[in-house]
């Protein structure tokens, strides 16, 4: 586990520097195509809807076999993983809805003066939204360093599942920042800092699980990651694909992410 601490760091940290890339891109995104948007967030919740019931929560319960008889292991395994579905609804429910930033609007209306113009205290809003998805960003972050800790090549596709969720969420803090302060550069280090929240959240969650032992702290940690990605897979980026893009397109796309990732745990196993 020891040997694959850095390359867990490094996958963490590339997963939340992708908010900063969305608010690189966030000036030009007119250009980009909804249709490529939906494609990308389908597949992104195929990748982690897949992992997390087919990989992620099978290891729980073989960590916490090592502790607990079989049956007390997968109720413990159950408990956990509607308790990461409960802890990140917890989140969302603590966000005000106008301030969510799962509460994406059209692409091509972002970017323009007339979307932003509609909003009083841009400011305010921008700043709200980088705070809100920063603290979305911590289980987010001890999804991927915690299964890149275990495996790196299960931690792969994770990160990047994550890496193409976290996009929008970084124009979604460049927008109202830019036409607030007039200053790309502000407006892009939010962006950026509200992603680094991924890697603070991996590593300080490892240091608050890991005295209570390797076995228990995988066993507990990746039951509760798993519901924390298929939440996010069910209520934010299944349903923005369909509003992106067309209603088979998104569901094609989630079915052919679950194919990659079937196919790279079958030939990397």
């Amino acid at each position: 586990m020891a040997e694959n601490f850095v390359t867990a760091v490094i996958l963490t940290f590339l997963a939340g520097a992708s908010t900063g890339l969305g608010g690189a891109i966030a000036f030009f995104v007119r250009q980009a195509t909804p249709r490529f948007l939906a494609a990308s967030l389908g597949f992104s919740a195929g990748v982690m809807l897949y992992v997390s019931f087919v990989e992620i929560l099978d290891k729980s319960k073989e960590n916490l076999q090592d502790l607990y008889e079989p049956q007390i292991a997968s109720l413990a395994a159950v408990l956990a993983f509607f308790g990461g579905i409960a802890l990140i609804a917890l989140i969302d429910w603590l966000v005000p809805a106008y301030e969510n930033p799962h509460e994406i609007h059209h692409i091509e209306d972002i970017g323009t003066q007339e979307h932003a113009v509609k909003y009083a205290g841009l400011l305010r809003m921008g700043l709200f939204t980088a705070l809100a998805i920063a603290i979305h960003n911590f289980p987010e972050g001890l999804a991927t360093f915690t299964a890149s800790l275990s495996d790196p090549l299960l931690g792969l596709p994770i990160a990047v599942a994550i890496a193409i969720h976290n996009i929008p969420e970084g124009i979604a803090i460049f927008v109202p920042l830019y036409y607030a302060t007039g200053s790309r550069k502000k407006a892009f280090l939010f962006s950026g800092l509200s992603g680094m929240a991924e890697p603070i959240g991996g590593l300080a969650g490892f240091a608050l699980f890991q005295p209570f032992g390797v076995e228990i702290m995988f066993g507990f940690v990746f039951a509760a990651v798993a519901g924390i990605m298929v939440y996010i897979s069910l209520d934010e980026l299944l349903p923005t694909a369909e509003e992106y893009g067309r209603h088979h397109l998104a569901i094609t796309s989630l079915l052919l992410g679950m194919a990659v990732m079937a196919s790279s745990l079958v030939l990397f196993a």
